[in-house]
């Protein structure tokens, strides 16, 4: 029945292709990284509108694996891990009680504009918490994102205190509500999207600082790319099921090569020479804190594994460190955010490239 229920769903809202979308190669390798290791902290893309930002985030939720969660549990609890299970299912195994294990794809939870802190954090029923002494909480949307990815479109116009409270809730890995001394907490580790458009205002730089990496796109200006991308678009809308029937083999061969590399992640090592040179970097670009350095060690190794290598080269590390460094420079609100070349440059002398 789920079968057929995923079908015609699928037949229902069809979604494009991720490889089938043209350009715009360093969004889909900071998301694709952030899939590999979700503890790289999410990917903040900035870009002119109509560039593809939310359809190349929303295509991701095609490659995302599967996996164990306890069964008919909302905060998609970990059977395996205490530090990603609910209270609940804590309170089961500690009874000795055998956990229901299912498995299911990661999910991809979307935070509509409007949403009010009740709807993201979730609520507790005051009267019922009182009247029969239990514990009556409504699970919100960090709950729904737990082990998952939160997608927030437009996230330069979300109300600052919204905001905090994602951010907060993605660096600690828990979400706490309290009402009227009535205090739940659940796990809510998930990799935290943002897109937005930088004409309609930037990120606070201590709000900027949380996010992993940063993409930036562009609006595409080769003719020949243009008309590519909007037959593509015309393709899918006049046949969606078809166009994405095309693209299936291609589809499938990256979704296995995610999985393959979430698998090789814990073996990739990284020199300890390069882990200096990257602090040196980030200290010589006075990057403040040390979430650089940290990103930009779990981004390395994440591309490694995607290119199925055990081992961190140069090569990788310079892919990444703009994307992992970038918004980080950033100390007066008024600047704008480095296009990647000064992290470059400095990687380039500390490297020893020419």
């Amino acid at each position: 029945m789920n079968t057929i229920l995923e079908n015609s769903l699928e037949q229902a809202r069809p979604v494009f292709p991720f490889t089938a979308i043209v350009g715009q190669e360093e969004m889909k390798l900071a998301l694709i990284l952030n899939v590999i290791d979700p503890k790289i902290g999410g990917v903040m893309i900035m870009g002119d509108r109509g560039t593809g930002k939310s359809t190349t985030v929303r295509a991701l939720v095609d490659l995302l694996p599967e996996i164990q969660v306890v069964a008919d549990d909302p905060f998609n609890s970990d059977p395996q891990d205490p530090e990603l299970m609910s209270q609940e299912v804590r309170e089961r195994l500690q009874r000795n009680e055998t956990l229901p294990v299912t498995t299911k794809k990661i999910s991809m939870v979307d935070l509509p504009l409007g949403a009010t802190e009740d709807r993201v954090c979730g609520t507790i029923d005051i009267e019922k918490a009182l009247t029969e002494g239990v514990k009556a909480f409504e699970p919100g949307l960090l709950a729904k994102a737990n082990r998952g990815i939160l997608y927030v479109d437009e996230v330069n116009l979300l109300d600052d205190h919204l905001v905090d409270v994602l951010l907060d809730s993605a660096a600690s890995g828990w979400n706490t509500v309290e009402r009227e001394g009535i205090s739940i907490s659940h796990p809510a580790r998930f990799i935290l999207v943002g897109s937005g458009n930088p004409e309609e205002g930037e990120l606070r730089p201590q709000l900027l600082d949380r996010f992993g990496m940063h993409a930036q796109i562009g609006t595409v200006k080769d003719p020949n790319l243009r008309v590519q991308i909007v037959e593509q678009r015309a393709s899918f809308d006049a046949a969606p099921l078809e166009f994405r029937q095309t693209y299936q083999e291609s589809q499938t061969q990256l979704a296995n090569q995610i999985i393959e590399a979430r698998k090789l992640l814990s073996k990739v090592q990284l020199d300890y020479d390069y882990r200096v040179k990257i602090s040196q970097i980030c200290s010589e670009l006075d990057v403040d804190g040390l979430r650089g350095d940290l990103v930009t060690n779990r981004a390395s190794k994440a591309i490694a594994a995607f290119e199925g290598r055990a081992e961190v080269t140069p090569e990788d590390i310079f892919r990444v460190i703009p994307l992992c460094l970038r918004h980080r420079l950033r100390k007066d609100p008024l600047e704008s955010i480095d296009s990647g070349d000064k992290v470059r440059d400095i990687f380039k002398r500390v490297f020893g490239y020419a």
